[in-house]
């Protein structure tokens, strides 16, 4: 349960943020506050189910889109730019990250052939074999989270979710 489940606790909270801007829409906060706590609870649920793994879900889903590159006739390898628009964080983030997983073997880095100033990024046979293993177990969990929704509350909630992303990004 949220804090802001508690009527009381809404109202004061309520009263703060009006105090701060009078023109806000309360609806507006009540839904952002609701996004993020939903946010952190599937996050939760996601890192829950790669606990053995020793790997964040910030990691763990560098290999998956490694892996998802590989099996799905891409190149089988992506560079740092691509990762980084892919999991949504900075670049700096995502160099982090490689590091964290080259220094555990399980992706490997080489040059680019094309642009010797970049490089890619590719599974070795551990990463490979450590994503194999946890991605079934690690989706079904992912699919928990929404199985509360029927199929057609699902394509709802996708498409305002989608409404929401490109209105913020236009926000920006």
């Amino acid at each position: 349960m949220s804090w802001l489940d508690n009527q009381q606790h809404r109202e004061k909270w309520m009263a703060f943020v009006h105090s701060l801007n009078p023109d806000i829409d309360p609806q507006a906060v009540r839904l952002m506050d609701n996004m993020f706590s939903v946010s952190r609870l599937i996050h939760h649920v996601g890192e829950s189910g790669l606990n053995e793994t020793g790997m964040s879900l910030a990691q763990y889903r560098i290999l998956m889109h490694l892996f998802f590159a590989e099996n799905m006739g891409e190149r089988g390898e992506l560079n740092p730019s691509e990762i980084s628009e892919r999991q949504g964080v900075s670049r700096n983030t995502i160099s982090s990250l490689i590091r964290n997983l080259e220094d555990e073997g399980l992706i490997a880095r080489r040059l680019d052939q094309q642009d010797r100033r970049k490089f890619n990024i590719s599974l070795t046979e551990d990463g490979r074999s450590l994503v194999s293993q946890y991605a079934r177990e690690h989706l079904g969990h992912i699919s928990l989270c929404f199985s509360g929704l029927t199929g057609s509350e699902q394509e709802t909630l996708s498409h305002l979710l989608t409404k929401i992303s490109t209105h913020v990004t236009g926000i920006k």
